[in-house]
């Protein structure tokens, strides 16, 4: 029943890159491999200019360079681009009638103790005097501490107080991170394209980290297959922080390994900690082909990053076949609420779920399993010393069974965009020609694939949900499948064991992106979007506990028209792939639980889209797009 399979980082190559302190690269063990990275400098908040966000010509308004995956316009170059999918374009294969409860009716709840809007497209848009792109979707970025309320999203950072007032204005993250901008519309000259924004905080180093990947172009646009990682690290978010890159290619540049299909991508980066160290796992694609080879874990000492060391050493371990012959994918490190819920059996242990329903991890598209899958990296403490030696292992666990997910419906609305590319004057304004795919037609939302989501470690459970098929009022729709799991390890050999299990849905509406944060009592709430016939794409959330797991379903914030933004329209995508969330995100500050999560906070008419300036609807939204986020604290 519990089969594992572990990668130990010898302690050979460590011994060799401190005596001689440069990058090197090395087998420890097969699919083992350590090597330094190196600061590269500094990252801040600056003030820059707000654009107009009035649409130029397309060529500076959607990137075209990384094809639909990312919500950038399609095109003939190479198929490179931040969240890669293997997911079809079939979705729902199916889920058994009564897989799913009903949360019945949507409630308020008055432990919702506060509640702001965070960025939007907008913000995003007209950050740096306007020298960014229109893009799709935010993703989800949220740490919390020392009275910050730190968010990121493709492609923005905004700090904030407790109570919602702003401690910094808007920085987009090309100028955070000391990069030119995405786009100079004066000149036309590129620069790199910045995605993926994961943040947490640490209660251990009192430090803030924050990643994004980072995927160099030429001047003219075009990427390169260059990419990696940039980690910034600061005890105070509105200072100045501490930047490390890690080249993530596998083609043994900069020291990394060599690794088929490679120079590689490493996409949907997300992070965690334990008692010692600061994890990255990524799922590593072919940059420039369509194969997938594994997600990939990288283990630093979190202590030498918040000092600010100026190499820290880094174990990577590649999960190829790790899963019963499966190669993993989305490996979410876990997040603890406090020091005292990390676990420091086995020299320090670190944690990890995923799913194995994907194409990646099982070379089929029949999207079904019956089994999520517990990770654990031991020795972490070894993290600290100058010759790491940790253990990664795995072990199933089995589930009730879950799928891929429908499309996402919305409830109907006014979606000037698909109004405008049906009107020939307007289309013509706004893409210098007829929209020639048209009638275009509100668009349904993605719903992610079955990959795993935010992962929480306390009181010795592992809590993690992903979005499922389910079946609720008689229908397939988007919904939630959570798991509480109890790992531990006997004898040296990894074994978990599911607490309990549950899926969630709402009859005629769907569930999406769900995030699971957990305080140190046990008690929690799982954010989500909620979409369907009764809503617009909405900010709400369940009640969680750790022994029933998720409540009745409450809203943060109701959307009050639907998403209108250009991923969802065959004149930019054919056929559309209409983007939203990727992920969602929850964090712990003592006992009370911040949420954050993308809805729709703005409609509008066709005439007032028309009206100058074009497409702002009085400042509301832009041209192209108009999601927002909702930031909210909830006492469970």
């Amino acid at each position: 029943m519990f089969r594992t399979r572990s990668l130990v980082a010898g302690a050979a190559l460590a011994t060799v890159l401190a005596s001689l302190g440069v990058p090197a690269s090395a087998s420890a063990s097969p699919g083992a491999s350590q090597r330094l990275v190196h600061k590269v400098g500094t990252g801040s908040y600056r003030v820059t200019g707000t654009g107009s966000g009035l649409p130029a010509s397309l060529a500076t308004e959607i990137r075209r360079d990384a094809g639909p995956d990312e919500g950038f316009a399609a095109s003939t170059a190479a198929p490179a681009g931040a969240h890669r999918s293997l997911a079809p374009e079939r979705r729902a294969p199916g889920a058994r009638k009564g897989a799913a409860s009903t949360a019945g009716t949507v409630h308020t709840n008055p432990r919702l103790l506060r509640s702001f809007d965070g960025l939007n497209h907008r913000d995003q848009r007209t950050a740096n005097n306007g020298n960014q792109f229109s893009l799709e979707p935010p993703d989800q970025g949220l740490c919390v501490g020392n009275g910050h309320v730190v968010e990121a999203v493709n492609d923005a950072f905004r700090v904030f107080n407790p109570d919602g007032t702003a401690q910094t204005g808007v920085v987009d993250l090309n100028t955070f991170f000391g990069y030119p901008p995405t786009i100079n519309r004066t000149t036309g000259v590129f620069g790199p394209e910045l995605t993926d924004p994961s943040c947490l905080y640490d209660p251990t180093t009192r430090h803030f980290f924050l990643v994004v990947l980072t995927l160099e172009s030429t001047e003219d646009g075009e990427l390169t297959g260059d990419n990696h990682l940039d980690i910034a690290v600061a005890p105070d978010p509105t200072g100045t922080w501490d930047i490390y890159r890690l080249d993530v290619t596998d083609d043994g540049s900069n020291g990394t390994p060599v690794h088929p299909h490679c120079p590689c991508i490493g996409d949907y980066p997300h992070i965690g900690v334990d008692a010692n160290g600061f994890y990255l796992t990524t799922n590593e694609y072919s940059f420039f082909g369509t194969e997938y080879n594994s997600a990939q874990v990288y283990a630093f000492s979190k202590r030498a990053l918040a000092r600010g060391d100026a190499d820290v050493l880094v174990t990577q371990l590649d999960t190829t076949a790790a899963d019963q012959g499966l190669n993993g994918f989305t490996i979410w490190p876990a997040q603890s609420p406090s020091t005292r819920d990390y676990e420091t059996g086995q020299n320090g242990t670190a944690y990890f779920l995923s799913s194995n329903a994907a194409e990646e991890a099982t070379g089929t598209q029949d999207y079904v399993s019956t089994s999520i899958v517990t990770w654990s990296l031991t020795n972490t403490r070894s993290l600290d010393r100058a010759r790491p030696d940790v253990r990664l292992q795995d072990t199933r666990v089995g589930v009730r069974r879950y799928s891929l997910p429908p499309l996402s419906n919305q409830k109907p609305g006014s979606v000037p965009l698909a109004a405008c590319l049906n009107d020939d004057p307007c289309a013509t304004f706004l893409l210098g020609a007829p929209d020639p795919f048209k009638p275009e037609v509100e668009s349904p939302l993605d719903s992610n694939d079955t990959r795993m989501q935010q992962v929480t470690y306390t009181d010795g459970k592992l809590y993690g949900a992903l979005d499922t098929a389910v079946t609720v009022g008689g229908a397939t729709k988007a919904g939630i499948g959570w798991y509480i799991v109890r790992p531990q390890t006997q004898h040296g050999v990894l074994r978990a064991g599911l607490v309990t299990q549950g899926q969630l849905g709402l009859a005629g509406n769907n569930l999406t992106y769900p995030a699971i944060g957990v305080n140190a009592a046990g008690h929690g709430v799982m954010s989500f979007t909620l979409a369907g016939d009764g809503y617009f794409p909405s900010a709400a959330y369940s009640a969680f506990d750790g022994r029933t797991g998720a409540g009745a379903i409450y809203l943060a914030k109701a959307g009050v028209g639907p998403q209108d933004g250009f991923t969802g329209y065959k004149a930019f995508n054919n056929p559309p792939r209409p983007r939203w969330g990727d992920y969602g995100a929850t964090a712990v500050d003592g006992t009370n639980i911040w949420v954050a999560a993308e809805y729709i906070a703005q409609t509008c008419t066709l005439a007032e889209y028309e009206a100058t300036p074009f497409g702002s609807c009085g400042g509301t939204r832009t041209a192209l797009g108009n999601w927002a986020t909702r930031i909210s604290l909830i006492q469970p």
